[in-house]
């Protein structure tokens, strides 16, 4: 049996959703389990209609939890509540997947367990890979609980149905992808994004890279809402430390820049990142000014764990 993964998330956690699809593309390639979300329905569609007869077809239901998730009142009071009376009645398994930090444990899905482990925000993982994974094999359980409940149960006469025929694929190019224009705001947001991940990427690899050394000591500091600092010290002498800070699209770094003097003014810098696009995805591109390796696709566009790792290289290279 293939069971259905229903995606309830707000919209604006798109990215993640998309990058945990990606995770699960080895269950699908294997025909455990089948996704479904509300960018699937087709022009001309009923919005309310769709989603609610595809929640009452799901076997599992990802709750893709951040503050925009509770936030949105479709999702908190019509999709999760929904979700959860299956949950209680046995008619389906709900998996809250924590994205970001929130008040989640509250919640009527806060005695539900969540994933990533210890419900630990994908978003605060140096590596969010290692967070999807968790949530991958969390799913592929599921599922199998689910399939082999179904083995177990006698067999009933099959009604069919005249409303659910068989639907036949027809052959079609994998070759779809159309060039986009970016807005102004999407640039925006997707900076203001970049330097989150960045800030909590430096955070989650000073935590191991203190665990791992027991001469060094760490600190991660946040200025503001836009500074943070980042401290190497080995036998209790500063070894490497940085700035970090947003500056913004139109600002002199033109984007997140980078300083190893952590007390210079927003003037200096020795490294900043800005927002360029290949058509189809937002990057962040380096100046190039540290010469420490060229983008991860040949052109100079960094993704935002690529990023991420191309500061962190920076900070970590005089100990190496």
């Amino acid at each position: 049996m293939t069971a259905k993964v229903f995606f309830s998330y707000s919209h604006r956690d798109e990215e993640l959703r998309n990058e945990l699809e990606i995770h699960l593309s080895t269950l699908k390639h294997q025909k455990i389990i089948e996704t479904w979300h509300d960018r699937r329905i087709g022009s001309g569609k009923e919005l309310d209609k769709e989603i609610d007869s595809n929640l009452e077809e799901a076997d599992i239901v990802l709750l893709l939890v951040s503050p925009y998730f509770i936030a949105s009142s479709y999702c908190y009071e019509i999709e999760m509540q929904r979700a959860l009376e299956k949950h209680e009645k046995g008619e389906a398994r709900v998996i809250p997947v924590i994205l970001h930090p929130c008040d989640w444990h509250s919640t009527p899905f806060g005695k539900v367990l969540a994933m990533p482990t210890d419900g630990k925000p994908i978003s605060k993982y140096p590596n969010p890979h290692d967070a999807f994974l968790e949530v991958a094999k969390a799913v592929r359980d599921a599922a199998k609980n689910i399939s082999q409940e179904n083995d177990t149960q006698p067999m009933l006469p099959s009604v069919v149905s005249s409303e659910k025929k068989k639907i036949i694929q027809k052959p079609r190019s994998s070759n779809l992808r159309v060039k986009k224009d970016f807005s102004e705001r999407e640039k925006d947001e997707f900076l203001e994004k970049s330097y989150e991940y960045i800030a909590n990427h430096f955070e989650g690899s000073l935590e191991e890279l203190e665990s791992r050394n027991n001469v060094i000591k760490t600190k991660f500091k946040r200025i503001d809402a836009n500074h943070f600092t980042a401290t190497i010290y080995k036998n209790d002498k500063v070894a490497s430390e940085c700035k970090i800070w947003l500056g913004g699209r139109r600002s002199f770094s033109n984007g997140i820049a980078y300083s190893t003097n952590t007390s210079s003014n927003d003037n200096s810098l020795n490294e900043s990142m800005s927002v360029e696009n290949d058509g189809y995805d937002l990057f962040l591109k380096p100046m190039g000014m540290s010469f420490i390796r060229q983008g991860e696709n040949g052109r100079g566009l960094l993704s935002q764990q690529g990023a991420a790792e191309y500061f962190w290289e920076i900070l970590i290279n005089p100990l190496q």
